[in-house]
């Protein structure tokens, strides 16, 4: 499938028993930072098990773009041969980082510290999408930007002669920008200081210190503060990406609302700052297990077990959990349909700006299969029906979302009628076997021109 193409309209059915082994991609948020830092090295890094999905590969041609010698060698397996920190070379065309918000925004940072010139596009949803965020703190550091209005995409950004460090607070609970910062800070000389209010996902720290950078993490009255020694030489690594978290959601998810159901999702990264699905489903009640829990890679992994759980109870998201499980609420949300209650989601303003407004989009379409929402700003209400309950039968808009399309995909397993979205192509850009995996587990999705 591809995010670029002709829609692919596609219609999810009620089905049996989900049972099963579900092996999901490799971790998108690891591999975009495998890639980016193996090119940030001298000598070559081996990877194994990347997600092969559209965004990452995205990443990996504008790595090639920059100069690093990326190649794949087998399924999931791949070798850079780095240019090293601040190496990068100046690309000959447009860097088209396709659907990729982690990508586009992790590399500006990562060359906004070089002297160099490049220009970033995507699709039609990334060109919708703030970069002020990312393009406002790597200006602190001598780089410019020039984009659209309201800083979208195009925009070339023109990396620091001299950069300078910098100490910045994010203004959200963003790991996309915490992260931009510390890659632009890997070419500045001195220190240069993030401090987040809220932690949001760590990889990029704990990445930064496996390949040889020296990283400091305190936690203060100000809040979570990363400390990055800049100029460091980086040091090729050999990586083996865990599961994706945010991947396994949809099959644990499918299996939790559909009767009979017993899946198991093996190898799945849990990092305290991925987990909060997890945990809020277990507050729901959810019969959802950790089995084999162990530590690869400096990440805890375990293989988790969901069955059907009929007895889910609807819950007050805790505010502060949002940050790690940001991209899970639209899957969560159609959880908590077959919950008996309400299931609240407060603090989730960041919803509004990912691949599209996931609040609205959300909203809409549980709306038009019977589900009653409330929303605000930053906050979203449903009304559980209870197991059984949906009545299903209405098509929602996917808005060129990944997340969209396979939430209502999964809502449409367990309704009383099919549940249709206009568009699946953008699935490929995280989970490209996405309908291969849920058909093997028993779903019924196919494709339809209707």
């Amino acid at each position: 499938m591809s995010g670029h193409g002709d829609p692919i309209p596609m219609i999810s059915h009620k089905c049996g028993p989900l049972t099963g082994v579900a092996h999901v991609p490799g971790d998108k948020s690891i591999s975009h930072r495998s890639m980016l830092l193996g090119a940030m090295t001298v000598g070559e890094t081996r990877i194994t098990g990347l997600l092969e999905g559209e965004d990452v590969l995205a990443t990996a041609s504008a790595m090639r773009a920059f100069g690093a010698d990326v190649e794949r060698l087998g399924d999931g397996d791949w070798r850079i041969y780095g240019f090293g920190v601040g190496g990068f070379a100046e690309p000959e065309d447009v860097i088209d980082c396709g659907n990729a918000g982690t990508g586009v925004r992790l590399i500006m940072g990562c060359m906004a510290t070089s002297p160099i010139t490049a220009t970033f596009t995507g699709d039609a949803s990334l060109r919708s999408r703030p970069m002020g965020r990312v393009t406002d703190p790597i200006s602190l550091f001598g780089a410019a930007a020039y984009g659209r209005s309201k800083g979208r995409l195009p925009m070339t950004v023109v990396g620091a002669r001299n950069p300078v460090p910098v100490r910045y607070t994010t203004p959200m609970a963003s790991a996309q920008v915490k992260s931009a910062v510390l890659l632009a800070g890997l070419n500045a000389p001195g220190e240069t200081v993030v401090i987040e209010a809220e932690a949001t996902r760590d990889h990029t720290e704990r990445m930064l210190a496996g390949f040889g950078a020296e990283v400091d993490v305190q936690v203060t009255g100000e809040g979570r503060v990363i400390t990055l020694v800049g100029q460091p030489e980086l040091k090729p690594q050999t990586i083996a990406v865990p599961r994706d978290p945010s991947s396994a959601a949809f099959p644990v998810c499918a299996a939790l609302i559909v009767e009979g159901s017993d899946v198991l999702v093996p190898n799945i990264g849990l990092n305290p700052t991925r987990a909060g699905l997890f945990e809020t489903l277990r507050e729901m009640r959810a019969d959802l297990t950790y089995e084999n829990e162990r530590e690869e890679g400096g990440e805890p992994v375990a293989d988790l077990r969901a069955r059907f759980s009929p007895e889910m109870k609807g819950i007050r998201v805790p505010e502060d959990r949002a940050a790690s499980m940001i991209d899970e609420y639209p899957v969560l949300s159609v959880v908590a349909a077959f919950a008996e209650g309400k299931t609240e989601f407060v603090g989730v303003h960041e919803l509004r700006v990912k691949e599209s407004d996931r609040i609205d989009a959300m909203a809409r379409g549980l709306e038009a299969n019977g589900v009653c929402v409330d929303e605000g700003e930053d906050w979203m209400t449903v009304h559980g029906m209870g197991p059984d309950g949906v009545p299903g039968g209405g098509t929602a808009d996917a808005r060129l979302d990944h997340r969209i399309a396979m939430s209502f995909m999964v809502l449409g397993m367990a309704a009383r009628m099919p549940v249709r979205v206009d568009d699946g192509s953008p699935i490929a850009t995280s989970f490209p076997i996405f309908e291969n995996l849920m058909a093997g587990l028993g779903a019924r999705i196919e494709r339809s021109n209707r």
